[in-house]
């Protein structure tokens, strides 16, 4: 039950940073809507976030912890402090660098990721003026993850998890209160960003100091721990970055469309990062410290269960939430965005590129267990093997689907670029799945296709209710605000509900979601 305990704490703790999340989107939508100037903010924000997976919670969280782990295991607290102060000092020294690099090069960087701004100056000037401001950005954050990592692995999952509410906060700030006072309003975003990524690593400072372990940063590229670490984020810079990538990649053509696409991605993707955060990274966190230690004790059975009971449990939210997703996108988008500037139109192209991010929801949440399942045996290969194929899979399906329907001026082709990337993430975890099963790290438990079973049929049940409630209120967006909110103030405990009566119903208990007994 400890890792069961564990995920439900980091869960809890998610749940606020989203929902201050979704405040901040709300706040965005209405504050400044979906406009060429708010397409670029995202270009800028994106970018730093992209690199934040290789410098931080990405590949070096998944080289640092398996290396951090092996190093407690030995049992010298003085070796592991000064492991602590070496990798400090040289991740220091690195992101500094591309953090500086990163500035100069801005508009360069803007031109790559976003060349459809080519023919618009103004966005592309906004676009290089405000990643000058997020850049800095990458590193507190990366400061920020490596302390997370460290406290993640004495199971202090508190702190980290409920920083990214400081985040959200400061850019809710910036835009209801920075931005009246600039001359370009949306500036007030990257501003935002920056000041978030500094006070979220500030508040890391006193939990390292309680537990002694405040690193010294001191430049040491050649100690074997840093040189381990490094060997380890070599391939695990793509295995960790695969989504970001196609982000990006989609980023990039969005550029090429009309006005808001970009805006209209960002926000679908937003709305899918809460089951992701609340379970798949939930679960991707307590697990990769745990599978760690149980690789380093030599005890594979219990590295087997944990892994099984983790993909059981992402099945048994992922599936319902995916389902729930897509029947009530236009809702959701129409209830949390459509205010202010956020216009009928701007919620009915949000819900579509939702729809479409939604199909690949399930694997999104499989790949954050099962590619830690990789990264606990400080195997790294071969999810970069896994993100090679997917991210080439990616750019041939979004060039061969996003260009002729540019070229035939249909509406929504921005939706083509999320059915990509969300195809793409249930590929993702097969390739894992498939590797896992193929070297006998991971076997399904005997009753597992009853176990998927069940969820369809419970799943089933919750979409017919969902799509019923629906229907009987009529046009989601012609709904007064209040209304709205009110009515998804039952719908979805409605058919949470009902998915849970019909797995109980079919014999599911509580006990089939409680983790093995190890040997």
């Amino acid at each position: 039950m400890k890792l069961l305990r564990s995920t439900l704490v980091f869960s809890s703790l998610t749940f606020l940073s989203r929902l201050s999340g979704y405040a901040r989107d709300m706040v965005q939508a209405i504050v400044f809507g979906a406009t060429g100037l708010t397409d670029a903010f995202v270009v800028a924000y994106r970018i730093p976030n992209f690199l934040r997976r290789i410098f931080a919670e990405g590949a070096f969280a998944q080289a640092f912890v398996p290396v951090l782990s092996a190093a407690r295991q030995e049992g010298d607290r003085a070796a592991l402090k000064l492991l602590l102060d070496r990798v400090a000092g040289t991740l220091c020294a690195v992101v500094l660098v591309v953090t500086g690099l990163g500035m100069i090069a801005a508009p360069a960087l803007v031109t790559v990721f976003a060349p459809g701004y080519l023919d618009d100056p103004v966005r592309h000037s906004a676009a290089s003026d405000m990643l000058r401001i997020t850049f800095p950005y990458l590193f507190f954050i990366s400061m920020t993850a490596m302390a997370g990592g460290v406290l993640n692995s004495f199971n202090r999952f508190a702190i980290p998890a409920l920083t990214p509410i400081l985040h959200n906060l400061a850019i809710i700030a910036a835009a209801l209160w920075l931005a009246p006072l600039l001359s370009v309003p949306v500036m007030a975003l990257a501003w935002g960003v920056f000041a978030a990524g500094a006070i979220q690593m500030l508040v890391q400072v006193p939990a390292l100091a309680r537990l002694g372990l405040l690193p010294r940063p001191r430049w040491r590229p050649a100690d074997p721990g840093v040189r381990r670490i490094l060997r380890l984020m070599g391939p695990a810079v793509l295995s960790a970055s695969a989504a970001q990538i196609n982000l990006l990649v989609g980023t990039a053509f969005a550029s090429l469309l009309i006005a808001g696409s970009q805006t209209w991605l960002y926000m679908a993707d937003r709305l899918l990062e809460f089951p992701i955060g609340m379970i798949g990274v939930a679960l991707g966190t307590v697990l990769l410290p745990t599978l760690s230690r149980r690789q380093a004790a030599g005890d594979d059975a219990g590295y087997r269960q944990s892994l099984d009971w983790g993909v059981r449990l992402v099945l048994i939210i992922a599936l319902p939430a995916a389902t729930g997703l897509i029947v009530l996108a236009e809702p959701i988008c129409a209830t949390l965005y459509q205010h202010g500037r956020f216009t009928e139109q701007d919620t009915a192209m949000t819900a579509l590129a939702l729809v479409a991010l939604c199909l690949g929801l399930p694997g999104f949440m499989l790949s954050k267990v099962l590619a830690p399942a990789f990264f606990a045996r400080q195997d790294t290969a071969t999810p970069m093997r896994a993100a090679l194929i997917v991210v080439a899979v990616n750019l041939v399906l979004v060039t061969a689907l996003v260009l002729p329907l540019r070229a035939a001026g249909a509406t929504g082709t921005h939706a083509a670029i999320a059915l990509s990337t969300g195809i793409c993430g249930l590929l993702h975890a097969g390739l894992l799945a498939f590797w896992l099963h193929r070297r006998q790290l991971y076997r399904p438990a005997a009753g597992s296709l009853g176990f998927l079973s069940l969820i369809v049929l419970a799943c089933m049940a919750m979409a017919a209710l969902l799509w019923a409630g629906r229907e009987w209120l009529g046009p989601w967006a012609q709904l007064p605000p209040v209304s709205r909110l009110l009515h998804l103030g039952w719908l979805i405990p409605a058919a949470v509900a009902a998915y849970v009566a019909v797995l109980l119903a079919a014999g599911m208990r509580w006990r089939h979601l409680r983790e093995p007994p190890t040997a």
